[in-house]
């Protein structure tokens, strides 16, 4: 038995040893039957009847730089691992979004509409399907003829065009020569097992949800386009000059920055093959997408870093960009290094999981398996922050299937907590301190709309901007680093690293992951969820009343905001000394309203403050009592 099943065990056992908790999570009705089914079990594990579908995707993608087009072909092997029937295929679109018929949330402009998908051919199981997908939006259906039975597969043949949005987004066009491809592809929707198919339109602010599937992808570009895509590069002889392939195979081996093809060099037409069209081929398994970029002027940089000491694996470390415009990627290769090695030997000290990170200059500062595409903000800490963030999402959502669509705070909330430990290494905690009350929970707290106060837990399609935002980052951020905080560093990594490997290459949803905390803690933990996830509360505290007596000093704490947060209480004496006395979140499982907080001193006390930290409070003022 391997170790860490062994330790699965353990913990399962401890988890029925004493969890008859005191609160009940809520539960929708859909989440309830999925547990009741055993699909999913309250231990935190997958149950015993858990399922969940998977693709073989093998494409061949042309990007004609003159027409601003895409085109590709691709044939899909699905796997109905479900006890269901399937009578529709539900195919998943994203860069429909451009349709002008597509709902949004928020306004575009002209540039950015587009005519959308366009399919020439569709085939399931061999037949032929009339459909031109015109009438989609990002989500299309396709009611089959033939039903794919519990425990089968069907494969799907298309063949379909979209042109590049002129202004991009996510994706679309950089320049006149630069693109950057992604969600590329029809795609077979999720069907899962709790919400069946995936029906959701994405809306540009909602992100994705996808299935684990491993991907065979061809694209094909003209001479002198150099192909930047998720997964390793299986022909770098047949793209690139001998000079410039060696150099690619070099910067594998090394920490060093590898320039592998200057300005000079991508304007003289010497780094690619000299062949009419070039077709870069990519592989990558167990994963949720796949994407690419491409141009013919920007520079290319490489290098490498260790993220695995056990085993001494490397991954690539590749940025691409304007040499003139993108000041700030001149560092993208050893940010990345750093990066890298930090997240997979400290938080969440999981090894980084693939063989590569690339950083393309574009505007979208958004995450993609394997890749980021980072704006220029012409300032370095800035786009070191940025590029750390997108780089933290290499765990939520990809290492671990989040369904970022109904559930942002699953992944976003990690990657803002990531950041900013990361940040307390890079900048020293004063700094990142400041950072993160200012970038992250300002906004936030000092914002008294009743948006501001949906519970986390609320579905992310159902929140406006700033309810989304605050709930997606900075709250769910703060109740990570609020567990942390009353776990402890150790205890916290341990439960943190058995909810990654029990759901990684899975589909986690928020009650999985409050379970995997209560079974590997062994802490009845559900006061504390229901006090972050499930509530309105949000963040102040203040000193009621301070009672001396007989060197013993009582302080009455109200928890006016309701949330449970940690806390200092900083006491100055007269004689100008200074203790301070850390309250952990656990203060308030009992009451979670108030608290009285008794101190032993002979010292005559001059004030008391209390210490948020960077959980800032709403009405700082009455948190100090002056004697």
């Amino acid at each position: 038995m391997r170790k860490s099943s062994l330790l699965k065990l353990v913990l399962v056992f401890l988890f029925l040893q004493q969890n008859i908790f005191a609160q009940e999570l809520y539960m929708p009705r859909n989440i309830k039957e999925a547990y009741e089914k055993g699909t999913r079990s309250m231990d935190g594990l997958p149950g015993k009847k858990y399922w969940q579908n998977h693709g073989k995707y093998d494409m061949d993608i042309t990007v004609n730089p003159t027409t601003k087009m895409v085109s590709g072909a691709e044939t899909i092997v699905y796997e109905n691992n479900s006890a269901d029937t399937l009578r529709n295929m539900v195919i998943r679109f994203v860069n429909n979004i451009h349709k002008p018929s597509s709902p949004r949330g928020g306004s575009v402009s002209n540039d950015f509409l587009s005519n959308g998908l366009t399919i020439t051919s569709l085939k399931i199981n061999g037949e032929v399907y009339k459909e031109d997908a015109r009438n989609w939006g990002t989500v299309g259906n396709v009611k089959m003829n033939k039903v794919i039975l519990p425990h089968s597969k069907a494969t799907l043949e298309i063949e379909w065009n979209y042109p590049l949005s002129k202004e991009s987004g996510r994706e679309g066009q950089i320049d006149e020569t630069t693109f950057y491809v992604a969600y590329s592809y029809p795609r077979v929707s999720v069907f899962d097992d709790y919400n069946r198919w995936d029906r959701l339109p994405h809306t540009d602010r909602q992100e994705f949800y996808n299935d684990f599937n491993d991907y065979s992808y061809t694209v094909k570009a003209p001479k002198n386009y150099v192909v930047y895509g998720t997964g390793d590069l299986l022909n770098p002889d047949e793209v690139l000059q001998p000079e410039f392939a060696a150099r690619l195979k070099k910067s594998y081996t090394t920490d060093e920055v590898v320039h592998i093809a200057n300005e000079k060099e991508m304007s003289s037409g010497v780094v690619t093959q000299q062949k009419e069209w070039n077709s870069w081929k990519f592989q990558a398994n167990n994963i949720t997408d796949v994407c690419f970029g491409l141009s013919n002027h920007y520079v290319w940089d490489a290098g490498s870093v260790v993220v695995d000491a056990k085993t001494k694996r490397r991954a690539s470390t590749q940025a691409t960009y304007d040499i003139v415009k993108g000041t700030d990627f001149r560092n993208s290769v050893k940010n990345s290094n750093y990066a890298l090695s930090w997240f997979s030997n400290n938080w969440p000290g999981v090894p980084y999981p693939y063989s590569k990170m690339t950083a393309f200059q574009g505007f979208a500062d958004m995450e993609y398996p394997m890749m980021v595409n980072d704006s220029q903000v012409g300032d370095p800490n800035f786009a070191q922050f940025v590029q750390d963030h997108e780089i933290a999402h290499t765990y939520f959502p990809f290492y671990m299937g989040i369904n970022e669509t109904r559930y942002a705070f699953m992944d976003e909330g990690w990657a803002t907590t990531f950041e900013y430990l990361i940040g307390i290494e890079e900048r020293g905690k004063e700094a990142a301190d400041k950072f993160y009350k200012e970038f992250r929970i300002d906004y936030y707290i000092n914002d008294s709309s009743a948006e501001e106060d949906q519970p986390i837990i609320s579905m992310s399609t159902q929140v406006s901007e700033a309810g989304y935002g605050n709930n997606s980052y900075g709250k769910a951020s703060l109740s990570y680093l609020a567990l942390k905080d009353l776990l402890g560093d150790e205890q916290f990594k341990k439960a943190l690293h058995f909810y990654m490997e029990t759901w990684n290459g899975k589909h986690p949803i928020p009650w999985d992951y409050f379970n995997c905390m209560n079974t590997s803690s062994g802490k009845n933990l559900n006061w504390f969820f229901n006090n972050w996830f499930f509530s309105n509360n949000y963040i102040d505290l203040m000193i009621e009343k301070v009672e001396s007596v007989n060197s013993k000093n009582s302080i009455w704490v109200k928890n006016v905001g309701g949330f449970a947060i940690p806390f200092d209480v900083v006491v100055v004496y007269k004689d100008g000394s200074k203790e301070i006395f850390h309250q952990k979140p656990s203060i308030w499982q009992t009451n979670q309203k108030n608290t009285v907080i008794t101190l032993k001193s002979d010292k005559k006390i001059k004030s008391i403050a209390l210490d948020n930290g960077i959980f800032m409070d709403a009405s700082p003022l009455n948190n100090i009592w002056n004697y």
